[in-house]
């Protein structure tokens, strides 16, 4: 694994903009940025990251069956009682599921450590799926990478292979509603690159702002402005956000059919790492973790405390194992957390990586890396395209 720099290509940003990745820069500062690339061999993605996302996900899949099932483990979770049945009954359907993404620490050498799952609402979708593969393509054809470059990229192949899944089985009922917050340029882009995945599988799609969807008379049935019921969401809005409002309740009827599930409410929190960590202790791509409201439980110098609910690297406490304390500010105050082992994200040239790694439907199938100049990944943290070189 290394990080070397490149050219840029010169006309980047005009073709981001034409091909409408338009948060390619954010609040004046590069978001995307192709002035490196981090370089892995074949051997370092099949043995170091694809496999061991494999097996991650079908553990976390094992978890939940065990965490519905059990009273106590769901109250572990916070996850509100009034919707513990509706979650219950989403996993015994297997209602489909479409995508997560795995975010490790991994250096080349060393196992990848799991820091969390985004398994609800992951972004980093778009440039990692499509615009860092144009990279890849331009690069080898221009020369300025070599001619046998690779990269572990088939995501967008695996989405419209999922989405068509769903359409031949009617899994979900149409039309499929895509929706994020309106303001998000960010959540826009990343939805209206899902809704252009599941229009290539042949799926009957609308689009609607989460801020516009309401209830009908009844209560029962989710609407949009026109009072056209709504019989299938994909929403990039967090589940638990969706629990906390007045319409919540009415989730439990289940009048409406979400992409991600119900049963994601599992895997969507941080206490999800404390489970794991107590049902497969010492596995070699973990990190040891527990609720920090379980006193009996203690970790040796060296944690990180994180929100169950946090985000984009906010409201996390790390203390290194020399006793150095770093916070960062955000939202998520005053809810449970867990604490995690502190392991530090490796360095190359003043950077520091964290690889996102992707799953759609059950299949582990390409990476993203944020690179941050500290060593806490943030929402303003820089997406650096890789490549597999020999």
């Amino acid at each position: 694994m290394r990080r070397i720099s490149i050219a840029p290509r010169a006309d980047w940003r005009a073709k981001a903009e034409a091909l409408g990745f338009r948060f390619h820069t954010i609040d004046g500062a590069a978001y995307w940025d192709e002035s490196a690339y981090y370089a892995f061999t074949l051997r370092q993605v099949e043995d170091d990251i694809e496999s061991p996302t494999q097996e991650l996900h079908e553990m976390a899949l094992s978890l939940v069956d065990e965490v519905v099932r059990s009273e106590d483990a769901l109250a572990r979770l916070a996850i509100p009682e009034t919707y513990w049945d509706w979650i219950a009954r989403s996993w015994r359907r297997r209602d489909r599921h479409l995508y997560g993404r795995m975010d490790f620490a991994y250096d080349g050498i060393g196992p990848a450590k799991l820091f969390e799952f985004n398994y609800d609402t992951p972004t980093a979708l778009y440039e990692a799926a499509f615009f860092q593969w144009l990279w890849l393509e331009e690069g080898i054809a221009e020369g300025r990478l070599p001619s046998g470059a690779d990269q572990y990229n088939a995501i967008q192949e695996a989405l419209v292979e999922a989405f068509g899944a769903m359409a031949r089985e009617a899994a979900l009922p149409t039309p499929l509603y895509f929706a994020s917050v309106a303001e998000s340029e960010e959540d826009r882009g990343t939805v209206q690159y899902l809704r252009d995945c599941a229009i290539q599988a042949g799926l009957a799609t609308e689009t609607i702002p989460v801020e516009d969807i309401g209830l009908d008379v009844t209560g029962r049935w989710f609407t949009d402005l026109e009072d056209r019921v709504i019989p299938s969401l994909f929403k990039l809005y967090p589940l638990e956000f969706m629990f906390e409002e007045r319409f919540g309740p009415a989730l439990v009827h289940d009048g409406l059919r979400l992409l991600e599930p119900a049963w994601k409410a599992v895997l969507s929190n941080k206490g999800i790492l404390a489970l794991l960590w107590e049902r497969f202790p010492g596995h070699p791509n973990l990190l040891e973790c527990h609720i920090d409201a379980d006193t009996q439980s203690l970790l040796p110098p060296g944690w990180v405390r994180k929100p169950f609910f946090s985000r984009e690297g906010a409201n996390i406490e790390v203390v290194d194992a020399r006793g150095r304390a770093t916070r960062t500010d955000g939202p998520y105050v005053g809810g449970p957390c867990v604490r995690q082992a502190w392991h530090p994200l490796p360095e190359f040239d003043g950077g520091f990586p964290l690889i996102g790694s992707w799953v759609v439907g059950d299949r582990a199938c390409g990476m993203g890396l944020r690179e941050d100049t500290t060593a806490i990944t943030m929402d303003s943290s820089r997406f650096v395209p890789h490549a597999i070189v020999s």
